[in-house]
């Protein structure tokens, strides 16, 4: 199963059925700072606002648990505000470009996401997904 990812502009979040995490503060528009340069991008993941306070583990493409823990990262679904209008977020950044892994529990994918380097690339839940990320699901490297 995969979301919806364009590589170049930011675009809003499709719906899923997800689970509720726990509520976090809005961010205000405009202080969400990114490392971008060559060979490092971010991706920002667009979430229905029941995922609230998820948080979602992304990995390299190539790393795999059988055990381990990969070398997977996290973050937080936010509400993201924003003139009048709110969406829902995760910002990951300073990613190595290539191709990341999106889970929606410590075993299963919920999509892959190309990075590149230089830019912002945004993802969007999936929306037919019954896979639904939970706070606090197995193993997670601190960002």
């Amino acid at each position: 199963m995969t979301g919806t990812g364009d590589g170049a502009g930011i675009g809003p979040g499709e719906a899923s059925p997800p689970e509720t995490g726990t509520a976090t503060a809005p961010s205000a528009g405009g202080n969400v700072v990114l490392e971008l340069g060559p060979g490092v991008g971010a991706l920002v993941l667009y979430a229905p606002a029941d995922l609230e306070g998820a948080e979602i583990e992304i990995g390299p493409a190539t790393d795999r648990r059988d055990g381990q823990a990969a070398r997977r990262t996290h973050a937080r679904v936010r509400r993201r505000q924003s003139a009048g209008s709110a969406s829902y977020a995760a910002v990951y950044q300073g990613l190595a470009a290539g191709t990341y892994v999106i889970w929606s529990d410590p075993d299963t994918p919920a999509g892959t996401v190309g990075i590149r380097g230089g830019r912002a690339t945004s993802w969007s839940w999936p929306a037919a997904s019954s896979a639904s990320p939970r706070p606090g699901l197995g193993p997670v490297t601190a960002t």
